[in-house]
């Protein structure tokens, strides 16, 4: 499969956009394996200073530790990748932030670091609003490094989409 194509990327942004003008909210994203793809992709946008906050880049478990908030026994016993550290980084990025709105991902993007439990490809994201809500999910995205890592900014924008209705 090929990667998620740029305009796709950039008609998820503007919809996503749209949302968080209606609301008048602002948006954080907390990211690992994507490594700011989501910021720099909303940020090419016009106008997304309007609802596009921050972006915390939190590749290393010490940066969730000390950016998030993220638990370091949460990391030692569930890891990385995994929803419950996904939820803890949305819900650090809202703390940590003045946005009424985050996405948080985390990943193996490949071609090595996978294991049995969790292969290349498995993906894991959070999101967290003001008022409270924090969700999660988990999937395994297939391709390589660069198709893994599209999907995964598709599907974080996607899920943040569908959760603001």
């Amino acid at each position: 499969m090929a990667r998620v194509s740029d305009e796709e990327l950039h008609q998820l942004a503007a919809a996503l956009g749209d949302k968080l003008c209606a609301r008048n909210w602002m948006l954080a994203t907390a990211e690992s394996c994507t490594g700011g793809w989501v910021g720099q992709l909303l940020t090419s946008l016009p106008g997304s200073s309007q609802w596009y906050e921050r972006g915390f880049i939190t590749y290393a478990n010490a940066a969730k530790i000390e950016m998030l908030g993220v638990p370091a026994e949460l990391l030692e016993t569930q890891g990385a990748v995994s929803e419950e550290t996904a939820a803890a980084m949305a819900a650090g990025a809202l703390a940590h932030s003045h946005a009424q709105a985050t996405l948080a991902i985390s990943g193996i993007a490949g071609p090595s670091g996978g294991t049995p439990q969790k292969p290349v490809g498995l993906v894991c994201y959070g999101w967290a609003l003001a008022d409270g809500t924090v969700m999660s999910s988990t999937c395994r995205l297939d391709g390589d490094r660069e198709e893994i890592r599209s999907r995964a900014v598709a599907a974080a924008l996607r899920g943040l989409i569908e959760l603001l209705g």
